[in-house]
């Protein structure tokens, strides 16, 4: 059982930042990849950024050069930098990690960019 913990989300204007945390609970946490997801109302969750267990980074075209994803394994927290957010970017935010071929989501947080 995994158990994913989001925060720091919140209420910004447009061009402003976040960071995003989500701490998990698991011992093999160097191992997992995790992945930051995130629904809009009437969209699909769609994958945002993704880190891999060696650290290697993936983002979605639209969040390129705006967010970064990064882990800090002492803490076994992953973090979703996001700059520049723009109001398209307003959405529950979500993390998630496949362990033993189980999804494991966090409770979501929630981003609002206002223009």
């Amino acid at each position: 059982q995994v158990q994913l913990v989001e925060s720091g989300g919140g209420l910004v204007q447009s061009g402003g930042s976040l960071r995003l945390s989500c701490t998990a609970s698991t011992s093999t946490f160097w191992l997992n990849a995790f992945g930051w997801y995130r629904q809009a109302p009437g969209n699909q969750r769609e994958l945002v950024a993704r880190i891999s267990s060696t650290s290697t980074t993936n983002y979605a075209d639209s969040v390129k050069g705006r967010f970064t994803i990064s882990r800090d394994i002492a803490k076994k927290t992953v973090y979703l930098q996001m700059n520049s957010l723009k109001p398209e970017d307003t959405a529950v935010y979500y993390c998630q990690t496949t362990q033993s071929g189980i999804d494991y989501w966090g409770q979501g947080t929630q981003v609002t960019v206002a223009s």
